[in-house]
């Protein structure tokens, strides 16, 4: 008798079902990110780059228009993920060379803890010896740490009940967050581009004292407010850029810092009539931070 022809494994019924549902899966695996708006943009990889792991971890789903460009870095207005239940996201993307742009960062460095590739906090020698070296290495964990420093105070402060865009994530040279705005092409305005009333100059002034007061006593100082990084949006101020956010604890000199974010709002609002003692105020704060007698930060 002939031998019987034995059937092929790949002819197996329920092997079969296993590919089509295997088929099935990889159809449904997300498209390559590949927004249109960066079609157009010269620094389209970096940008890219920067926002795919957003797209890949079901944060946002298109790249829709820029907020703004600085110096250091750019604002995306992102279309948020379903998943996240918001409609608009902002994507703070810093360049290459942001570390160089930012105005006496030894300061600034000096004034917040430093961790190394584990996390570990660095201790004060082991900085000096790695700034010594100035390798490439040392100055990307320089620059990772900044920015995850940035991201990390953003939730503090917003956890705590201060004027801030709610943080979403951090991932490498990004940093993503809540939008304040209306539409892609309607987001808050700078506070220097609006004209206020008399009338709602003075509590936001107070509301302004009030966040710089919750600020510190999360231990924090903006360290460069100001009219450029404070955003205005239907009677209510938001404050952004923490970039160089500073931590009292680490270094006591800092107070020329704090008594310069609120010079600058008191300059801004005495146009409106609006007039404080700056030395003063400051003065009254950092007093009362010493003692421990800061008030408590509430929504």
């Amino acid at each position: 008798m002939p031998k019987q022809k034995k059937a092929s494994y790949e002819a197996n019924e329920d092997v079969q079902r296993w590919l089509k549902e295997q088929a099935r899966e990889r159809v449904e695996v997300k498209p390559k990110f590949d927004p249109t708006f960066l079609a157009s943009q010269r620094d389209a990889p970096w940008i890219l780059s920067s926002l795919e792991s957003f797209y890949e971890q079901d944060l946002i789903t298109d790249v829709l228009a820029v907020v703004q460009s600085g110096k250091e870095a750019t604002v995306y207005c992102c279309q948020a993920d379903p998943a996240t239940g918001l409609d608009l996201l902002a994507a703070k993307v810093y360049r290459p060379r942001m570390f160089r742009s930012l105005r006496n960062d030894a300061v600034y460095r000096q004034s917040r803890e430093q961790r190394d590739e584990q996390g570990r906090a660095l201790s004060v020698s082991r900085r000096q010896r790695g700034a010594a070296k100035k390798s490439g290495r040392w100055r990307a964990q320089q620059v990772t740490s900044w920015i995850e420093y940035e991201f990390e105070t953003q939730r503090l402060l917003y956890e705590s009940g201060a004027d801030v865009p709610k943080p979403l994530a951090q991932i490498g040279n990004a940093l993503l967050m809540e939008f304040i705005g209306e539409a892609p092409g309607e987001a808050a305005p700078l506070l220097r581009e609006v004209n206020l009333t008399p009338e709602e100059a003075r509590p936001l002034f107070q509301r302004l004292l009030y966040n710089i007061e919750g600020w510190l006593a999360c231990d924090r100082i903006h360290g460069d407010l100001s009219e450029y990084n404070i955003l205005y949006w239907r009677g209510a101020l938001t404050v952004i850029d923490f970039a160089q956010a500073v931590d009292p604890r680490q270094n006591p000199s800092v107070y020329a810092l704090l008594a310069r974010d609120i010079e600058r709002v008191c300059r801004y609002f005495a146009r409106y009539g609006v007039f404080a003692d700056p030395d003063a105020l400051a003065d009254d704060l950092w007093t009362r931070y010493e003692g421990g007698a800061l008030l408590d930060v509430e929504a």
